[in-house]
């Protein structure tokens, strides 16, 4: 999209903007006015003149998608009208997809998988950083929760498979619930978590790298082949696009390993390849693993569509469809009615645990929301929405939702995070995310007065895929009693049926070995929900996220770039501005108070200093 048009779509920016009053956004601009200051100036060069690498405006994945340009203006105009533009995006998934599973690089994904499960010891490792790390909890999750649901149909030989899909996440499963910042800037950490997990011969490794470019992503897939596991990546971006990236080039150009073309075009919201690059990739390994499995036990392949796209378009139709989209509308309704007031939202839920925390613990870099909070958060502000299992107690849940122990980085070590060249900060406090890290987040049964007490609104919302057992009907009313407000969120056919007056997404969702089919149904409601709420909240301009985290390199460069063309200066004074207004930030206490998005007090300071910037 062309500068000018794009500026066009970010007028309320404004006054997105005006709410920094509220957090305490400096009312005299000194640094603005007489300059930057040693350290800003310092942190600036440094960036610009040794980390052109994670300069990445020009890969589809970072920039605008023109067909949800006016995702702002249909937001203000009716939320179903914004969720409709939000659609036209999740249609690019089934278009690439066709492509795909004709490829010769997805016969080759599944033969391999076929492969390692046949032999004695094969395992299949999926590897990811952010959502695509998320996402390789839950491919790994949903693999092992087959063995359990079904364990009376299989043979002991049968569930002995269980154990060979398995998964990294960058900087381990503590980060599914909480960003890890910077870890996903260094490619030996990535090399460091495969050796660990030992792959070796006969394993496959597959990299989730969504952008094509995420160096501890790539330092895993690269460690494993090294290591003598057969190598798949796939890429959301042009390959000749990521061999100007030197690190993408040298995995791509790899004959040991095998590329997959993903590509589906820009993500609706620019940059949050959370959305539509994960879609594709979740898509398309659940079908590999799920033709593989069937393979391995040929009776399970009367269970599996002839046509996997196709059943991805009914999906997709369903969720077009009036029940569909008037359900979506209503739960933005619903959620943006709670936050607008300063309330919080706590899900119940059991089976789509891992879902919900993959979506929420995205909210925060991508929209600059207070991150998920554990038992000692030491700032008091809880994030606005959270979810805890009714069935379990925090010790069991945890196991209970990986399907396994968590594997976590214990007794990360400042000399650790030396040897990786990580930021002083880092090297003086290491970050803390072993298990027992892990386990201060109360996601079980455990009573939650914090989200409770001094909030407006504080709402139980029971989070239903399906009918849900009566066990866990009974559980979550008991907990959700302690809550002032308790809405049921139904996702499936015959909602009405469990409440009338449940908040309802009323679509088919077709069975399948690994649940495929109600995985990706709540991929898709929960991402346009999350993104949809925020959009309808000022959260987005045109379709950028004008509030966005600086937490690593790449974002870095998202924000540089979006005051860049929202502030119409040059790339570099955006880069000093950035870190101006993170300095200023550090510098206040933000106890009790949600910490404001640099991104955002920098373009406020630039509309301050000249009011015509950025509104034409």
């Amino acid at each position: 999209m062309e500068k000018k048009e794009m500026k066009k779509d970010v007028i309320a920016a404004a006054a997105v903007a005006a709410s920094l009053g509220a957090v305490g956004a400096p009312q005299n601009d000194a640094v603005c006015a007489e300059g930057f200051s040693d350290a800003v100036k310092a942190r600036a060069r440094e960036f610009i003149e040794n980390q052109r690498s994670f300069r990445l405006g020009f890969l589809p994945t970072e920039r605008s998608n023109p067909i949800t340009a006016s995702l702002e203006r249909d937001f203000k105009r009716s939320f179903i009208d914004g969720v409709e533009c939000l659609q036209r995006a999740d249609r690019q998934v089934p278009i690439a997809m066709r492509h795909v599973v004709v490829s010769p690089e997805y016969k080759a994904l599944v033969d391999a998988m076929e492969s390692a499960l046949r032999s004695e010891k094969g395992r299949i490792v999926f590897t990811g950083c952010g959502a695509t790390g998320r996402l390789s909890i839950l491919l790994e999750s949903m693999w092992r929760d087959f063995f359990s649901r079904r364990s009376a149909e299989l043979s002991p030989d049968e569930l002995r498979l269980a154990d060979r899909v398995q998964s990294i996440m960058t900087a381990g499963d503590y980060a599914l619930i909480k960003s890890v910042e910077f870890f996903e800037d260094y490619t030996e950490g990535g090399a460091r978590q495969t050796d660990a997990l030992g792959i070796g011969p006969g394993d496959v490794i597959v990299a989730l790298n969504g952008g094509g470019e995420c160096s501890t992503i790539l330092g895993s897939l690269m460690r494993g082949v090294e290591r003598g596991a057969r190598g798949f990546m796939n890429v959301n971006n042009p390959v000749e696009l990521l061999r100007k990236i030197e690190r993408s080039r040298v995995a791509i150009d790899d004959p040991r390993v095998t590329v997959l073309d993903l590509y589906c075009g820009s993500m609706a919201l620019a940059g949050s390849t959370r959305m539509q690059s994960t879609s594709t990739q979740q898509f398309i390994y659940c079908a590999a693993l799920e033709t593989a499995l069937a393979r391995i036990m040929p009776r399970f392949a009367k269970e599996l569509p002839e046509d996997f796209v196709g059943m991805l378009e009914d999906l997709l139709s369903s969720l077009e469809a009036p029940s569909g989209r008037n359900g979506l509308a209503a739960a933005i309704a619903f959620e943006k009615g709670v936050y607008d007031v300063g309330g919080r939202i706590t899900y119940l839920a059991d089976d789509c645990m891992l879902d919900l925390f993959t979506d929420n613990t995205e909210r925060s870099p991508t929209f600059m929301l207070p991150q998920l909070c554990s038992s000692d958060c030491k700032d008091g502000v809880q994030s606005w929405a959270f979810v805890k299992n009714p069935l379990y107690s925090t010790p069991e849940c945890w196991p209970r939702m990986f399907r396994r122990q968590p594997r976590c980085l214990d007794g990360f070590s400042g000399e650790d995070a030396r040897s990786l060249g990580m930021p002083q900060r880092f090297i003086d406090n290491p970050p803390k995310i072993g298990c027992s890290d892990l386990m201060k987040f109360l996601i079980g049964n455990e009573p939650a007065p914090e989200r409770i007490a001094g909030f407006k609104r504080a709402v139980a919302v029971k989070f239903c895929v399906g009918a849900p057992s009566r066990e866990f009907a009974a559980a979550a009313d008991r907990l959700a009693a302690a809550w002032p407000e308790r809405v049921t969120f139904f996702i499936g056919p015959g909602g009405a049926a469990v409440d009338k007056d449940a908040i309802h997404i009323d679509i088919p969702i077709p069975d399948s070995p690994l649940e495929m089919w109600k995985h990706l149904a709540v991929k898709f409601v929960i991402n346009n929900l999350s993104t949809g709420t925020m959009a309808a909240m000022g959260r987005v301009a045109g379709n950028y996220m004008s509030w966005v985290s600086i937490s690593n390199k790449k974002l870095i460069d998202r924000g540089s770039r979006l005051l860049r063309d929202l502030g119409n200066i040059s790339y570099e004074e955006a880069v000093h501005r950035l870190f101006a207004a993170d300095e200023w930030i550090d510098s206040q206490d933000w106890t009790g108070k949600e910490r404001p998005c640099a991104v955002q007090v920098a373009l406020e300071r630039i509309r301050r200093a000249s009011p015509a910037q950025g509104r034409e």
